[in-house]
């Protein structure tokens, strides 16, 4: 099974999910993957980075790899939520001349939003340094899981996904862009949002969590087999590579 991922160099762009440190937990999902699909794991992901942190992680994995790359996972998004980044919008539209059959006419023209003040604005700017520099390259992209209560220290506590951030906008509302922007930048979505079952809001599944009491935000080792194990059966159906 996913013989087409054997030997393939995979990066993992993202936050403290991915961070190799192993935030929370012993072993991260890309190592289950490094198993069980025999990949070899190139890791960028860093602690508390939100969306505007994508770029200067491509930019360091194409100085160090250039384009011996075969494939590059985004695991981004939960940060901007709790951070009450803006939502944002994809677009902004202005009229310019185009031929239309023939006639010279002016209409409404998108262009890309890349205010890195926005997340729509984040997740295009980052799309376009990775379409740009890796174009042979697979690209997909991970929705957030769900998340509950967390408290790092006196100055750091984080609600569950119950409430709303500052601006009043919820975590799936971040999620929802995620899956928007395969869409728009034409990338496969594995929405482990929905797929991965962990719902850490319900006791019963705070086994899959650092800590029960004080840490429901990051996976355990146990939560990372199991986002694992949906990564494993998704990718079954994707090239590895276009290279």
């Amino acid at each position: 099974m996913n013989e087409q991922w054997k030997n393939k160099k995979v990066a993992f762009l993202g936050d403290s999910i991915t961070d190799k440190i192993h935030v929370g937990t012993t072993k991260n999902y890309w190592g289950y993957l490094e198993e069980s699909c025999g990949i070899i794991p190139l890791v960028y992901g860093l602690n508390g980075n939100q969306w505007n942190g994508l770029i200067p992680q491509a930019e360091k994995l194409l100085a160090e790899h250039g384009d011996d790359v075969d494939a590059i996972f985004v695991f981004m998004g939960t940060n901007d939520y709790m951070g009450s980044v803006p939502l944002g919008e994809w677009f902004t539209v202005r009229e310019e001349e185009t031929n239309h059959r023939g006639e010279m006419k002016r209409l409404p023209r998108r262009h890309f939003n890349t205010d890195s003040g926005t997340f729509r604005g984040r997740i295009n700017a980052g799309m376009r340094f990775l379409k740009t520099h890796f174009p042979k390259q697979q690209i997909i992209l991970l929705t957030p899981i769900h998340r509950a209560f967390a408290c790092f220290s006196e100055t750091n506590v984080q609600p569950e996904e119950s409430f709303p951030n500052l601006l009043g906008h919820y975590v799936g509302e971040y999620v929802e862009c995620i899956k928007e922007a395969g869409n728009i930048w034409s990338v496969p979505v594995i929405d482990l949002n929905a797929d991965s079952g962990l719902f850490p809001l319900l006791d019963e599944y705070a086994q899959y969590f650092h800590f029960s009491d004080t840490d429901r935000l990051h996976p355990n080792a146990e939560g990372h087999r199991r986002i694992a194990e949906v990564i494993r059966y998704r990718i079954q159906m994707y090239p590895a590579t276009f290279r």
